[in-house]
């Protein structure tokens, strides 16, 4: 059976900002719970190395910190399932937007829409800032037969969300393939067919085609990298939604992205996260100023 870390903090920091500072390829996903902040990581990938990041992070943000305010814990897998259930509960986004774990119900918005997602090892069950900034902004912009991108699609909620506002198209990649795995069970829980596609593979090798609705929520290491393919499989008419941004992070990543062709329309931000929504230039022409949506 397989096996987990669960890191205890017991630290006065931000957990979002906490996850900001630590995402990488074995960090399963973070949660907090009476104070206490828990994070998970694949047993066989972690080092004394992650502890020592961890501790190094904590003190980023500038909290109180001893060293028996952290501890490492080995968990098998279904208690870690178990643990992930009993943490999630359903959430409603936007005006008409309903993801739930499977063994609870809840009430659907009017008009709304329903996605059935129960925690497993993937990122995305809509309950982290990032995900629900782009949820929002897929519900208010996708007009209907849009091809859509989705990029870090992780449980690929995005990808399916927006199918269900109207869009004919979707591709979620993820450089992780248990992910694009859990993905591949939810679409098929949620009654996705072919108008979906998921698969294991890294931003740099997307396919030579362009899509009229990009999202990506990724660190902001591969926001930088990643920046050239985004824009090779756009077309004038592209919107790019850009989320997993620290407010410290924006405006560098901001005007990286404005030096490749782009320009920012709005932004919004919530607590310490912030998504972008940006489009190609016209003619040379970059908008005057972007909105600033708290």
């Amino acid at each position: 059976m397989n096996s987990f870390i669960d890191v205890h903090i017991a630290a006065s920091v931000s957990a979002t900002e906490l996850a900001g500072l630590l995402v990488d390829d074995h960090m399963l996903g973070v949660w907090e719970q009476d104070g206490l902040i828990h994070i998970y990581y694949h047993h066989d990938a972690w080092t004394d190395e992650m502890l020592v990041k961890i501790q190094d992070a904590i003190r980023q943000l500038g909290g109180p910190f001893e060293p028996d305010q952290i501890a490492a814990h080995v968990v098998l897998e279904q208690d870690w399932n178990t643990r992930w259930s009993e943490s999630v509960q359903p959430i409603h986004i936007g005006q008409r937007i309903l993801i739930r774990p499977s063994w609870t119900t809840a009430e659907i918005p009017e008009n709304g829409i329903e996605l059935i997602l129960d925690p497993r090892q993937a990122f995305g069950t809509g309950h982290h800032i990032t995900t629900q900034l782009l949820a929002e902004w897929l519900e208010t912009r996708i007009q209907g037969r849009e091809r859509v991108l989705d990029v870090g699609t992780g449980s690929g909620l995005l990808a399916m969300l927006a199918l269900r506002l109207g869009a004919t198209f979707a591709l979620g990649i993820d450089h992780d393939a248990v992910a694009i795995a859990c993905a591949k069970d939810y679409a098929q829980v949620n009654h996705f067919g072919a108008e979906l596609e998921l698969r294991t593979l890294d931003i740099q090798a997307l396919p030579d085609e362009s899509f009229d609705f990009i999202i990506a929520n990724i660190d902001r290491r591969i926001l930088f990298a990643g920046c050239q393919s985004l824009t090779r499989v756009s077309s004038a008419n592209t919107d790019l939604c850009l989320s997993g941004i620290l407010v410290d992070d924006q405006e560098e990543i901001v005007a990286h992205y404005m030096k490749h062709g782009w320009c920012c329309v709005e932004v919004k931000r919530r607590e310490d996260w912030v998504s972008v929504w940006l489009q190609r230039e016209v003619d040379g022409l970059i908008q005057a100023g972007a909105q600033d949506n708290q």
